[in-house]
């Protein structure tokens, strides 16, 4: 069996790849799609997009997923290795960016909707940076990057690998101005945690019976524990990080 490349990607994903017998396809993925630093098309694409998706985890592993969103270019291409986006005034959790302090692996998601029905992956390192210090090495930062909001603190992403996502089953949406629902709805502090509203509950599913089998594959069994996602996140993927580079 083919052994999977090891210059991008996790030791539980070539694991698996190894496991279902995709280690070849997934190789002529890395070579063909990864990189190790932005290209011009993508520098490009990241300029033009009005929201992101991010993914973080704390120090145990445990995730969080949130989304931002602002004129094009709110995220700001500094170079070839580094992104950088503002962080407003919120609702004062702080959740992403209290991951960020404890564990600076941050994963991005770029997705356009809308036009190319596209994506792109930006992974990397991520520190909060006050707005003055990276002002002050990047004057280029404009001072509004989004209408009437001031920036707290920037998230500043060193990047390590940006790939495609493919246009398969993105949907396609249409830009419109943001208008007033027609049906009343609570307000957004109420709208989950509010008084509940009655329902028609959904139809009972039968849950069908599993089948036996005579083994269980590796992948189907549970993690092992927070130590062992930091196992390969911080130890397998830094000790390879010299032979990440496209050779």
């Amino acid at each position: 069996m083919t052994q999977p490349s090891l210059r991008f990607g996790s030791a539980g994903e070539h694991q698996l790849q190894l496991e279902f017998g995709t280690a070849e396809r997934a190789a002529d993925f890395y070579d063909r799609q990864v990189r190790p630093q932005l290209t011009l098309q993508m520098r490009e694409f990241i300029a033009r997009q009005t929201m992101v998706f991010l993914s973080t985890a704390d120090a145990d592993g445990a995730c969080d997923a949130s989304f931002r969103a602002g004129p094009p270019g709110f995220v700001q291409v500094l170079d070839d290795h580094t992104l950088a986006y503002p962080e407003y005034k919120g609702n004062g959790v702080l959740a992403s960016a209290g991951n960020i302090s404890e564990n600076p692996h941050l994963g991005l998601l770029f997705l356009d909707f809308s036009h190319d029905h596209i994506g792109l992956h930006v992974n990397g390192t991520a520190h909060l940076r006050p707005d003055s210090s990276l002002r002050s090495a990047h004057p280029e930062l404009p001072f509004e990057t989004a209408p009437g909001r001031r920036v707290e603190f920037w998230i500043h992403l060193s990047v390590d690998e940006a790939y495609i996502h493919c246009s398969k089953h993105i949907p396609h949406l249409v830009p419109a101005p943001r208008s007033r629902p027609q049906t009343e709805r609570p307000k957004d502090a109420d709208y989950f945690t509010g008084e509940p509203v009655a329902r028609r509950a959904p139809a009972a599913l039968e849950t069908p019976e599993e089948p036996q089998s005579a083994a269980r594959p590796s992948w189907s069994a549970a993690p092992t524990g927070a130590g062992s996602r930091r196992s390969w996140r911080w130890g397998t993927r830094r000790r390879s990080s010299s032979t990440r580079g496209r050779g």
